[in-house]
């Protein structure tokens, strides 16, 4: 008869190695249990910042990099952009309906610094306007000399021209471009022919001249965004009167002067000027503004 009492030596080998196994499992169970958790993320609580600034740097597409990039270095803020003229811009400053300021007026905002409405005002970046219409330029502006005979070529009717007639930085430099030829385009006799106001921004002004294959006067940022769709072309461009400055303002008594000083400081600063920098070159093979914060 066989000894049921006596068993295999392999089947005490799996006896003695689940034991040590259950033990082992036991003992990370008992640890597990002792270790306190991870801390669940803090949310950072968002304070918005309403920055008022220009169409052309809206239409331009600076907007899409600039903003997500001040937001990931100050998470603790998030922008609220309202893009008007920047004659409309500097009035809501004036009103406290922005904190902080992106415009290209630096006569209007000289004196909206004066008037004591801005805490402080820093050059940020430039770039130029050009002169745009159809290649074959029925005014002949291409034929003039200098500035005052672009103006000149503009004022003889031959092709329509688009004002925007909004206040905006643009529309203030179209209209010192007519000042300094000494010419009154409204005052001419068949003006209402020629000389169309749009009173839109940048990008529908340019879409209006385009489909009028007339003139207008773009900076070189929204019209490079813009002309895949247009069939215009640069005709005067380089002259020093057609520089384009751009400034930050922070508004006096603004809602949230945090967030106006801490987008100044960036906008300013290596990080952002970097950004402003580098953008549109890849795309266009060209930066669209030169930072020049100082």
């Amino acid at each position: 008869m066989r000894d049921r009492s006596v068993r295999p030596a392999a089947w005490r080998l799996a006896a003695t190695a689940l034991a040590i196994v259950l033990a082992f499992s036991l003992i990370g169970c008992a640890k597990a249990a002792e270790e306190p958790k991870a801390p669940e993320p803090v949310a950072v609580e968002k304070t918005k910042v309403v920055l008022a600034s220009t169409t052309s740097t809206q239409d331009s597409g600076l907007f899409d990099v600039l903003i997500p990039a001040f937001e990931k270095a100050n998470p603790e803020y998030t922008v609220e952009v309202i893009a008007v003229g920047s004659g409309e811009a500097l009035k809501m400053g004036e009103n406290k309906d922005a904190d902080v300021l992106l415009v290209h007026s630096p006569a209007a905002e000289k004196t909206f610094m004066e008037a004591g409405f801005g805490i402080e005002r820093r050059d940020v970046m430039y770039n130029d306007y050009v002169l745009v219409g159809p290649a074959a330029d029925p005014a002949g502006v291409k034929a003039a000399k200098d500035l005052k005979g672009v103006m000149k070529a503009l004022s003889g009717g031959k092709a329509p021209f688009m004002t925007r007639d909004d206040k905006s930085g643009t529309h203030s430099k179209e209209l010192k471009l007519w000042k300094d030829a000494s010419i009154s385009p409204t005052g001419t006799a068949n003006a209402k022919d020629w000389y169309l106001a749009t009173g839109q921004g940048m990008g529908e002004t340019l879409k209006i001249a385009n489909e009028k294959q007339g003139y207008t006067i773009s900076d070189r940022a929204t019209f490079l965004t813009s002309k895949g769709a247009l069939d215009l072309v640069i005709l005067r461009e380089g002259d020093k009167g057609l520089l384009n400055q751009y400034g930050v303002i922070t508004v006096k008594d603004a809602a949230r002067p945090e967030g106006a000083a801490a987008f100044m400081e960036w906008i300013t600063s290596a990080e952002g000027q970097k950004v402003v920098g580098e953008y549109g070159v890849e795309k266009f093979g060209q930066a669209l503004f030169t930072p020049n914060a100082k």
